[in-house]
């Protein structure tokens, strides 16, 4: 019998949760489950979640919600042996679409009975946890404006992001690991990650492995606004190391000097980090449920 601590978002997605918590609380009679619910409030929600695990003791803790209810519930279990389960029902979900989980409420709500574990590494990230992407520039400034606005939603994303391109001035950063610089110029965005893709699919990284122990530094250098759509094309179908303005490099560790201390963004959520940033890899320090076929 396993016993499971589902984390819940009420105002995360487009559903009604008092019917999700019936659809939970039946699945769980079926199955039979020993389950508890934590609803998140916004205020305290780690240091409460933390108590929680520690008198509950369940064996998984299953985030119910978006990006940010899976970066709390990971928070609260990194480097202990209770599982994280995503059910996914935010804006992006990133870190569900790369491991493969369904993003179907009913498949993902199955792999608390049937699933595979696997240990992920993570990142620190100047003392903060980061379980997916990490970076600066464009793409974090995008996520401020996102999380600053009423409206939610990959259209909304692609609003924003549509509105702040055209006036977006590239800015300088310097990458130093294993005591060499190895990049130092301007650059349109930078993301540190050992996963594959946003939430919105687009493969920054796409031979990135999640358990090997590094990760890896996507540079995408300033372009004219006439290569915007090629680079697109190419973050969707897995070849933007095709492109010459992108580079990468696979590490352990490293340092990012953000010269103009641009916004930067950890898991959907803005950061202040500011002008030198480190990072190190975490290996294998979370473990999560994946459907049973996952490689």
């Amino acid at each position: 019998m396993s016993k499971i601590l589902f984390v819940i978002n009420p105002i995360s997605g487009d559903i009604d949760k008092e019917e999700l918590m019936e659809d939970l609380k039946a699945f769980c009679r079926q199955n039979n489950l020993t389950v508890e619910y934590f609803k998140t409030t916004g205020v305290d929600d780690e240091e409460k979640l933390k108590k929680k695990l520690v008198s509950y003791k369940p064996e998984i803790a299953c985030a119910v919600g978006g990006d940010g209810t899976v970066s709390l519930t990971a928070k609260s279990i990194i480097n202990s042996d209770v599982a994280l389960s995503i059910i996914p029902m935010g804006s992006g979900n990133g870190l569900s679409k790369d491991l493969g989980i369904p993003q179907n409420f009913d498949e993902a709500l199955q792999l608390l009975v049937d699933h595979k574990k696997m240990a992920i590494d993570t990142l620190d990230v100047n003392g903060h946890l980061s379980i997916h992407i990490c970076d600066m520039g464009f793409n974090a400034l995008v996520v401020k404006r996102f999380c600053g606005g009423e409206t939610r939603g990959p259209g909304a994303y692609a609003w924003i992001a549509m509105q702040e391109f055209m006036a977006y001035e590239p800015k300088k950063y310097t990458i130093r690991t294993d005591g060499k610089t190895i990049f130092d110029g301007e650059a349109f965005m930078i993301t540190v990650t050992n996963a594959r893709a946003f939430g919105s699919n687009a493969a920054i990284n796409p031979t990135g492995v999640i358990n090997d122990g590094n990760f890896e530094i996507c540079v995408l250098e300033p372009f004219p606004k006439a290569s915007s759509l090629g680079i697109l094309y190419r973050l969707y179908t897995d070849t933007i190391d095709d492109s010459v303005y992108t580079h990468r490099f696979s590490c352990s560790s490293a340092s990012i000097i953000n010269h103009a201390e641009e916004v930067s963004q950890i898991d959907g959520e803005p950061e202040d980090l500011g002008k030198t940033i480190s990072f190190r890899a975490q290996p294998q320090n979370l473990h999560v449920l994946l459907p049973p076929q996952a490689v």
